[in-house]
């Protein structure tokens, strides 16, 4: 007779996995944030670069966007391995709320690609950091199940942020686009400073 001697997997404790997914829900939020925010524009830009008189800078306000989130996506990662990620994650969604601001307050067409700029310089981090913080406080087993949900997030997107786009334009304005980011990126920065709980780094 053989006598196993591997020890048993043990499961995580009701108290780490409600930890996990309160941690999961507040990425969702802030990730939910930039994606939306993205697919909104590709229905409201023409009214928006109609109403401030900017089509000759019509591709700037998502080229802005692009670039300075593509800009800043490596020196998110490098800054999260050196200093942690939990409050690089909230610095990120300031910046992307600080954008929203300057982007629903704006008057002319510099104005509103400075504030997608801005925003930019928070979008690249949430994206990053999301997927990073994930693989911080879920065991690599289980990680490809919370990243085919964070999918679904921009497959929701791209089906809600359109409608809204729409529905701003018509109706209650299209700096909607950018206030409605508002709510959403508070609840994201309370769900981020109450429930992330990393490890902490040794520099």
């Amino acid at each position: 007779m053989t006598i196993s001697t591997r020890a048993p997997q043990t499961a995580p404790s009701e108290p780490q996995k409600r930890s996990v997914m309160l941690v999961f829900a507040g990425l969702l939020i802030a990730m939910l944030l930039a994606s939306l925010d993205q697919t909104i524009f590709s229905t409201a830009l023409p009214t928006i670069v109609g109403e401030l008189n900017g089509v000759d800078h019509m591709l700037w306000v998502t080229t802005a966007y692009v670039l300075a989130a593509t800009i800043v996506l490596p020196i998110y990662g490098k800054l999260g391995d050196l200093i942690g990620r939990k409050w690089l994650f909230v610095t990120a969604i300031a910046i992307f709320l600080a954008g929203s601001v300057i982007g629903g307050l704006a008057q002319n067409m510099p104005e509103l690609i400075t504030g997608r700029a801005v925003q930019g310089l928070g979008g690249g981090g949430l994206m990053i950091l999301a997927q990073a913080i994930i693989a911080d406080v879920v065991p690599a087993r289980e990680r490809g199940r919370y990243n085919g949900v964070m999918g679904g997030v921009f497959a929701l997107s791209s089906v809600a942020g359109p409608l809204l786009g729409g529905f701003f334009t018509e109706t209650i304005g299209w700096r909607w686009a950018f206030w409605m980011n508002l709510p959403l990126g508070i609840l994201a920065i309370a769900s981020a400073v109450v429930c992330i709980r990393l490890p902490h780094r040794v520099v």
